[in-house]
């Protein structure tokens, strides 16, 4: 089986598709964008840093957790580079005919 790496970008993309798609908590992120705990740390703090996401805290008295959601921008990004993706499938499929 042939492993292809996935860029950075691919990599926060897919983050932050996971937390639009309602995945919010930092360990179920983790899994569904199949990442280590040391790197999802830092790309979620870079991520905040940028203003396209946002941490939250949920919870009661005596637990809180942590949770994400996308900021407008963060919004915007995703669908913007997802309407780019499109593009290029469409045109890699005209080239095929």
């Amino acid at each position: 089986m042939i492993s292809i790496r996935r860029s950075k970008f691919e990599i926060y993309m897919g983050i932050l598709a996971a937390i639009k798609g309602g995945t919010v908590i930092p360990t179920r992120i983790m899994y569904r964008v199949n990442l280590s705990w040391k790197p999802l740390k830092q790309i979620l703090e870079t991520l905040q840093a940028q203003m396209l996401i946002e941490e939250q805290s949920i919870g009661g008295i005596e637990r809180t957790r942590k949770v994400y959601a996308l900021t407008e921008k963060g919004e915007n990004v995703l669908n913007y580079f997802d309407r780019a993706k499109g593009l290029m499938e469409i045109e890699r499929a005209v080239e095929n005919f």
